[in-house]
C-alpha cells in the first residue's frame, strides 16, 4: 500500500448547494443536469457516477462501461456549457438524490466512480467495503495501474458517503486521475473492475 499520495487538492471549493433538494429548486433538469438510471432485474450491484457529465469529465463513460449489461447504473450529469463543477457538485456525503438512494438501498455492492487531480494514470480507492476494495486493488495492479488504498485524502469512510449507502452500509469509491480518465488505461481499468465484480469481458 502506498502511503505517499500523489493526489493534489483541487482549489478551495464549497458546494453551491447543501442537498439535492436545494439544487433541484434552482437548476433545471434536462437543461442544467440530467439523472440517468438503468436497472437490471436480478442485479444486486450498482455502479454510479454522482459527478458525471461535465462535472468530473469521463466518469459517466467509465461508469457505463463498468456497468455494462449486467449491473445497475446511476449517473448524475452536468449539462451546462461551463461552471458544472462549481454549480452542480454535491460532496459525496451530501449526495442525497432520491432515485440514487432508492437504488442503492436495494444493492449489496456499490462502486462509485469519481474524478480527482493526481499525477499520471492513478486510482485512489476508498470506501467501507474492505474485501471488495482489496479485490479491485489487486485486479487494477494486475492490469498495470498505479493504485493507492490508504494515505490519500479520498478514503470515503463517512457512512453518509454515497458509496456507503447500499444495503449493508459499505461500498467502494474510485477516484480516477484525469490522465487515466482520458488515456488508454481507462479500458484496462474497466475490465479489471468488471472482473472483480464478476462481470463478463
Amino acid at each position: 500500500m502506498n502511503r505517499s499520495s500523489s493526489a493534489r487538492p483541487r482549489p478551495a471549493h464549497r458546494d453551491r448547494y447543501a442537498s439535492y433538494a436545494q439544487l433541484s429548486a434552482s437548476e433545471t433538469e434536462d437543461v442544467d443536469y440530467r439523472r440517468v438510471l438503468v436497472c437490471h432485474p436480478g442485479s444486486r450491484a450498482a455502479v454510479i457516477a454522482p459527478h458525471g457529465g461535465a462535472i468530473e469529465p469521463g466518469t459517466s463513460q467509465i461508469a457505463r462501461a463498468i456497468a455494462g449489461d449486467e449491473f445497475n447504473l446511476y449517473l448524475f450529469e452536468g449539462l451546462k456549457r461551463r461552471h458544472n463543477y462549481q454549480d452542480l457538485h454535491l460532496t459525496s456525503h451530501r449526495f442525497d438524490e432520491p432515485r440514487c438512494l432508492r437504488l442503492l438501498a436495494e444493492c449489496d455492492v456499490v462502486v462509485a466512480v469519481h474524478g480527482c487531480v493526481a499525477d499520471g494514470e492513478r486510482v485512489l480507492i476508498g470506501g467501507l467495503d474492505a474485501p471488495l476494495k482489496a479485490d479491485i486493488a489487486r485486479a487494477l495492479r494486475d492490469a498495470g495501474l498505479a493504485v493507492e488504498t490508504d494515505g490519500h485524502r479520498f478514503l470515503a469512510v463517512d457512512p453518509n458517503n454515497v458509496c456507503n449507502r447500499g444495503r449493508w452500509g459499505r461500498g467502494v469509491q474510485l477516484e480516477l486521475s484525469g490522465a487515466l480518465r482520458r488515456g488508454r488505461g481507462a479500458s484496462r481499468l474497466v475490465q479489471a473492475v468488471r472482473g472483480a465484480l464478476g462481470g463478463g469481458p
